[in-house]
């Protein structure tokens, strides 16, 4: 099992920035990849970013150039910084870890960008 608390969430103007935490705890020795998902009101959760164990990352278009996954692999910690934030990007944001045989959810951290 893994527990996944998630902080950062919050309220910010257009334009501006957050940075999301998730850590892990529990069975984390055999996490691979850590991300974040994102789900706005009347839409499915879709993918946001995604980094591997050995640091390999993926973003989904729409934050390329304004949003950067990191991770410490000692502390079980996946960030999501988040630049030039619009209103399109106001959802819950959902962390993620997939292990071989399974795959956990925070409890998602509301992020609410206003015009």
């Amino acid at each position: 099992q893994v527990r996944l608390v998630e902080s950062g969430g919050g309220l910010v103007q257009t334009g501006g920035s957050l940075r999301l935490s998730c850590a892990a705890s529990g069975s984390t020795f055999t996490i691979n990849v850590m991300g974040w998902y994102r789900q706005a009101p009347g839409k499915q959760r879709e993918l946001v970013a995604t980094i591997s164990r050995l640091g390999t990352m993926y973003y989904a278009d729409s934050v390329k150039g304004r949003f950067t996954i990191s991770r410490d692999n000692a502390k079980n910690t996946v960030y999501l910084q988040m630049n030039s934030l619009n209103p399109e990007d106001t959802a819950v944001y959902y962390c993620n870890v997939q292990r071989i045989t399974d795959s956990y959810w925070g409890q998602g951290t509301q992020v609410t960008v206003s015009s």
